[in-house]
């Protein structure tokens, strides 16, 4: 079992999917925000739950009795985001990726597997590409090999797009295999569609329920949204929202749960 240390958990979609191949068990999390951490409270009660990355580490785990295979990490896109103001990994928030490094380094884990919007490749306008390239150097002067893929909800079977660039990183010469590159990866999302929808009804049901950012809940239905949650000609949702704001920042459950199928068909070939 390959124990998972969930940083920026959100409301736990990283852990959710993960867990549910059986071969990963989530030992601790990471989440600043209140509302998150109730919800992880309730669902994993004897998961330990620090607050601030900053101030995580690899001896106050250890102290804690916490061993860690594997890290996870949506960190924050607010200065990322072609919505932002685009600070970069300078930014105050986007910049708490250099938190996920220092932790590979307190750690050395088997695995590292991180997410964040699809212009995390294209930035920063001024040297295409400059963003990401650091976050390779970052990895690489850990001492790992990293290999991304972008991936849609509609990869899954969920219907919307929300495409994201997830990164597996393993120290160098880990594995010969590719992981986000095997070809089964799609043959199980073909796996994950629920109630009789498909991929084909998801341009209606995204212009129905206005908004291209809800994952599938966690017992498998889709959130509707009031109208009267709704605002601004995009169906922005109100402001203090917070269950809304809560599954619009988690990661679609269903992505995880296909990276850790093919990290775990790695592991058998190792």
């Amino acid at each position: 079992m390959l124990k998972v240390l969930d940083l920026f958990s959100g409301i736990g979609g990283f852990s959710l999917g993960l867990e549910r191949t059986g071969g990963f068990e989530t030992v601790a999390f990471c989440e600043i925000e209140e509302f998150p951490r109730k919800v992880l409270a309730k669902h994993w009660p004897k998961v330990t739950c620090y607050e601030d990355v900053r101030t995580l580490t690899g001896e106050r785990l250890a102290s804690d009795g916490i061993a860690v295979d594997v890290i996870t990490g949506g960190f924050p896109c607010q200065d990322i985001s072609v919505a932002g103001k685009r600070a970069g990994l300078d930014g105050e928030r986007s910049g708490l990726w250099s938190e996920i490094v220092r932790l590979i380094g307190d750690l050395s884990p088997r695995y590292v597997i991180v997410e964040n919007v699809a212009n995390l490749l294209r930035g920063p306008p001024e040297r295409r590409g400059g963003w990401f390239g650091r976050v390779l150097g970052d990895l690489a002067g850990c001492g790992y090999d990293a290999e991304w893929k972008m991936f849609q909800g509609f990869d899954a079977g969920v219907p919307q797009s929300r495409p994201r660039i997830y990164v597996c990183a393993i120290p160098c010469g880990g594995c010969e295999r590719p992981i986000l590159h095997q070809n089964s990866i799609y043959d199980f999302s073909h796996k994950t569609q629920l109630d009789g929808r498909s991929v084909e009804n998801a341009d209606a049901y995204n212009k129905n329920c206005r908004t291209g950012s809800l994952p599938i809940l966690a017992d498998g239905t889709w959130p509707k949204i009031p109208d009267r949650e709704r605002s601004g000609t995009h169906g922005r949702l109100s402001d203090g929202v917070d269950r809304y704001k809560g599954i619009g920042n988690a990661v679609v459950p269903q992505i995880p749960e296909m990276i850790g199928r093919a990290i775990l068909a790695s592991e058998q070939h190792q």
